[in-house]
């Protein structure tokens, strides 16, 4: 283990954008940390990172605990001693439902996963990054951070919040070596959107979503490519920006 190698801790690492920007970071030389709920498929990615030459470590945490952030974020300082970059990424979708009929239920599992989740990464990974005196951290919102979507108010206030969250973040620590930036996918071929696409046939509510101006959804090594950019001195200029990678969805 070389602790001059750079790190990065990847949330939802285990599938989709999560696995596409894990695969891609340490194909820049970096060791990984993958986070994961599903430790299976962190303990996958990692399989795909070895088999390139890459060295990294699987965890499994639910990133709306506090305890389990810290957990994840020690794990990582007593593996490789340093953290370069934070893709914090893990997310979940809510059903599609008018405002209305929103149970309670479902809006607390969708905060506390999409904007807890993202705050306590951010709190306890800024303490590391503080201490180091350099860092930079990129958290996933959504083009529903950009603007509102029919019959998602849960998810797209959360994503909202994430967009809030960077900006006052990257206020705050844009002097201490630290960058805070977020992007906003939009129209992504991954494991979670499929599945919000059955649960749109079984609820009889469909969002209004416009298809990507480009004509197709992105594929998620593309938005592994922006990550990328942004966890690397190309984007040294680069903080509380706020990245669209929609395809055109928001024009």
């Amino acid at each position: 283990m070389n602790q001059d190698t750079k790190t990065a801790v990847i949330t939802g690492a285990g599938s989709g954008m999560g696995r596409a920007s894990s695969l891609k970071l340490a194909e820049m030389g970096m060791n990984v940390v993958l986070v994961d709920y599903n430790l299976d498929g962190a303990e996958e990615t990692l399989s795909l990172i070895r088999e390139q030459g890459g060295d990294g470590i699987a965890v499994q945490a639910d990133v709306s605990k506090a305890d389990q952030v810290e957990a994840y974020v020690k794990q990582a300082m007593d593996q490789y001693g340093r953290i370069d970059v934070f893709f914090n990424n893990a997310g979940v979708i809510q059903k599609p439902f008018l405002f209305a009929d929103i149970s309670e239920e479902e809006f607390d599992r969708v905060v506390a996963v999409n904007f807890k989740g993202v705050f306590l990464g951010m709190k306890y990974v800024l303490k590391v990054m503080s201490e180091q005196g350099f860092g930079t951290i990129i958290n996933t919102a959504s083009t529903e951070g950009l603007k509102p979507e029919h019959s998602v108010a849960a998810y797209s206030a959360t994503k909202h919040a994430v967009v809030s969250l960077t900006k006052s973040a990257a206020l705050e620590y844009a002097q201490k070596g630290i960058r805070i930036n977020a992007i906003c996918p939009g129209g992504v071929n991954t494991n979670l959107v499929a599945g919000f696409q059955e649960t749109i046939k079984t609820t009889g509510n469909v969002p209004e979503i416009a298809f990507p101006r480009i004509g197709r959804m992105a594929d998620p090594a593309e938005i592994a490519n922006v990550v990328a950019f942004l966890a690397s001195e190309g984007a040294s200029y680069m903080t509380g920006s706020i990245v669209a990678i929609d395809g055109g969805l928001t024009l």
